[in-house]
């Protein structure tokens, strides 16, 4: 393998452990605020993955390209998933015609 994919691998590999720590320490009050920063920072992602697989380069640089927009994507919709189903969690419940009906009476 060339040496350019090795210091590749190692920066992935690098970059994954350090995320993986400092993701398991937020804080839960701060995952809301966090998750809205990682899909922003996914979407760009998706943008450069989309780049990639559109432009002239070679065919392994396309299926790679595929590969990205694929997991990219993925993370965009499973993290904007997971913040609404956050934010659901501190919403008031609402009333009801039949609770505010009975409540008149």
């Amino acid at each position: 393998m060339s040496e350019q994919l090795w210091s590749g691998l190692f920066v992935l590999l690098l970059a994954t452990f350090l995320g993986l720590e400092i993701i398991r320490r937020v804080p839960p009050l701060f995952h809301t605020p966090l998750m809205s920063l990682t899909n922003a920072i996914a979407g760009i992602s998706l943008v450069g993955s989309l780049v990639l697989a559109g432009g002239e380069a070679t065919m392994t640089a396309k299926i790679l390209g595929a590969v990205a927009v694929c997991a990219s994507t993925l993370n965009v919709v499973g993290g904007f998933v997971l913040t609404d189903r956050m934010l659901r969690m501190f919403r008031t419940p609402r009333r009801t015609a039949d609770t505010t009906a009975g409540e008149r009476s």
